[in-house]
């Protein structure tokens, strides 16, 4: 076989595998005159330690056989017949020099030929390696040499800097001396000029305190004056206040006369000390200010005034208490007969209660709650599950910051009014309903300085409706639970608002039936699968970190939502379409005492929120049912009272004695007092 050996005219590229390395050699043609270079790329084939190469020229000659060096041709026949090179043109030259070689016609090579070679190489690498450590050892001498005279060279300049700058710094010295003396001179003479206008000055003033000494003595004049003039209007103050404590005193909250009903004076009571109390923090700020002015003469003349109505008032409405007790004793009269009657029958009376529509309750009482009952409650907790679908996107808004501001500004234009609910004067009362009722019209209202409207969202309306619900209801556990009056002043507002918006009230009955059971009235039962903990909240307790509340705080805060619940039911908005309906009137409160008293008693609850209940609406249910209430407040007494006692420990006795002694009472005299806090008419003239 035979291997052919191509070169090219091209820039060398080698590629091969070698513990030796690949040797490059320059040839000089000095014939022509020019320089040839011939890259001869020599890669050894030694155990196999090339697999191929290439080799190119740069130069465009044409090589034959006998052109190429001896020894060349003795490496050549260190390659196999298997390897081979690649020819490539540069510079669009097609005319590419070859030259082709058949291995028979290639000479033997002796190893030793090899070894020479081998020898030769080692011996340039050493003489290259001396050479350019000889030449390091040089560049660094030369580098050192450099750098000492820059270092002279940058000593030299230094010198010459602090040199200028020791100069400078004496002539700034010099300049600052020259502007320190010229300074002083203008000083001295700005001093010279300020004495000059300084005795000009105390002359002026001289001047101007005898005139402050003429304008002083006629002030003292004018305040003797003002003196006896305020003197004489705070002994007017005095006057009126005198008076107007004279005129409080016969006003008594706790006043009862033995021909009237028990008529509760106390709106009278509390807006007769609020003017007391006016006059006095008139007085007291005027006191502390100097002397009263003619304004605030005029605003205790004008509370004077108000205290006068108020008495007239207060007389005009014992004088109808004492006319509507003549009607009421001649009805009791017609009744009492019937009364007699009707409780010796009450032993063979098999049921507790009758319905508001008149039909006879089962014998027996019952544990769970009727069937149609819990329809109802469910219906309404549908109903708040469906509004709070319905304003989704308020409720998460943690990405939206817009969405998140109006969510913050309408809970506030939802729950502080109703926090502002309270019992001083009629007036800030129907501001507050007014402020609740144009929130829910979709009129702008101003809350914490802002202009808020439910317009602002679509779902705005629905989110305002549920937060408001809420906060009624929540108002009852805090505020009612805590001051039993407060719950009349908030039913009426929320009364008012039920039966302009009827959304409002379905959502208030969820939240009530929620927070509180008994309301429905309901007992839930265990169910299987329901944690304990689960089942307390249930019940209507708070449970915090897997503690339940304690027992007397449940209680109140189930006897401010019982007494909220019943408040709302006898009270309408005075302001409203008097030709209208009770959205959930007195025939609620009636089913619910039914249905109470047709369900098994629990220890300490049931006493309790009768107790609660009768004593807000006892007094209404008496007027609207009469003879059928009493057969109820009867039927109580001989037989529902001893089934509460029947389950009651010694240590829950309190609740079921309080209740005993208000059925006695109430029995023994014949009539349900109003509740204590009731707004009577002159409440709504403050």
């Amino acid at each position: 076989m035979s291997c052919r050996l191509l070169v090219s005219l091209l820039p060398v590229l080698v590629i091969g595998k070698s513990n030796y390395p690949n040797l490059i050699y320059v040839l000089e043609d000095t014939q022509n005159g020019e320089a040839t270079l011939l890259g001869y790329i020599i890669a050894l084939k030694r155990c196999a330690l090339v697999d191929s190469f290439i080799c190119f020229s740069t130069n465009n000659l044409q090589f034959r056989r006998l052109d190429l060096p001896a020894f060349l041709h003795e490496l050549l026949l260190l390659f196999s017949v298997t390897d081979f090179a690649y020819v490539l043109s540069t510079q669009g030259n097609d005319d590419l020099g070859l030259l082709e070689m058949d291995q028979e016609d290639l000479p033997a090579v002796l190893p030793s030929k090899v070894t020479e070679v081998e020898g030769c190489i080692q011996m340039y690498e050493e003489m290259h390696r001396l050479k350019g450590k000889e030449g390091l050892r040089q560049r660094q001498e030369q580098q050192e040499q450099m750098v000492r005279a820059v270092y002279a060279l940058a000593s030299e300049q230094l010198k010459r800097f602090d040199e200028l700058k020791e100069l400078k710094q004496h002539q700034e010295f010099q300049d600052l001396q020259e502007v320190m003396e010229k300074s002083l001179k203008e000083a001295q003479g700005q001093q010279e000029k300020l004495k000059e206008e300084h005795r000009h000055r105390a002359k002026i003033l001289n001047l101007k305190l005898r005139e402050a000494e003429q304008q002083r003595q006629r002030q003292e004049e004018l305040e003797r004056l003002r003196k006896e003039e305020g003197q004489e209007r705070l002994r007017r103050l005095y006057s009126i206040q005198e008076e107007v404590l004279q005129l409080n005193q016969q006003i008594d909250p706790n006043y009862r006369h033995k021909d009237l009903p028990r008529i509760d004076l106390s709106a009278y009571s509390n807006r007769g000390n609020q003017i007391c109390g006016l006059v006095s923090g008139l007085i007291r700020t005027t006191s502390e200010r100097g002397f009263p002015t003619q304004v605030d003469v005029a605003n205790t003349e004008r509370a004077l005034q108000e205290m006068r109505g108020l008495i007239s008032s207060m007389q005009q409405e014992i004088t109808a208490a004492v006319k509507e007790k003549m009607r009421d004793e001649e009805e009791e009269r017609q009744k009492q007969k019937e009364l007699l009657k009707k409780e010796q029958l009450k032993a063979q009376t098999p049921a507790p209660a009758q319905q508001s529509g008149g039909k006879q309750q089962k014998e027996g009482l019952q544990v769970k709650a009727e069937e149609s009952t819990m329809q109802w409650y469910q219906q309404l907790q549908d109903v708040a599950e469906q509004c709070v679908a319905s304003f989704s996107e308020i409720s998460n808004c943690k990405d939206n910051n817009e969405v998140k501001k109006i969510k913050t500004d309408l809970q506030k234009a939802a729950t502080i009014p109703v926090s502002q609910i309270s019992r001083i004067a009629g007036s800030q009362l129907r501001e507050v309903f007014d402020k609740i009722n144009n929130l829910l019209s979709g009129k702008s209202v101003q809350s914490g300085g802002r202009t808020v409207s439910v317009t602002q969202h679509p779902q705005g309306l629905d989110f305002v409706y549920y937060k408001l619900a809420e906060k009624f209801v929540s108002q009852g556990e805090e505020e009612v639970a805590s001051h039993h009056d407060a719950a009349f002043p908030i039913a009426v507002v929320a009364s008012g608002i039920w039966e302009l918006h009827p959304q409002v009230g379905d959502l208030f009955l969820a939240h009530l039936h929620k927070k509180c059971p008994y309301s429905v009235p309901f007992y839930p039962a265990l169910k299987e699968g329901t944690s304990m903990e689960e089942y307390q909240r249930m019940l209507g307790y708070q449970v915090k970190d897997s503690k339940m509340e304690e027992q007397d705080h449940f209680l109140k805060r189930m006897s401010g939502l019982i007494r909220l619940y019943a408040a709302i039911i006898q009270l309408r908005w005075p302001y409203g379409n008097k030709d209208g309906t009770h959205p959930h009137g007195l025939n609620y409160g009636w089913r619910w005492l039914a249905q109470m008293l047709n369900m098994e008693p629990l220890a300490d609850v049931t006493a309790t929120l009768l107790l609660d209940f009768l004593e807000v609406c006892g007094n209404a249910l008496m007027k609207q049912y009469k003879a059928q209430f009493w057969k109820i407040m009867l039927l109580i007494r001989e037989d529902y009272i001893p089934r509460i006692e029947a389950i009651t420990s010694s240590g829950q006795m309190g609740s079921l004695m309080r209740f005993k002694k208000f059925l006695e009472d109430c029995l023994e005299q014949k009539k349900i007092p109003l509740p204590k806090g009731a707004l009577q008419p002159s409440f709504w003239k403050s």
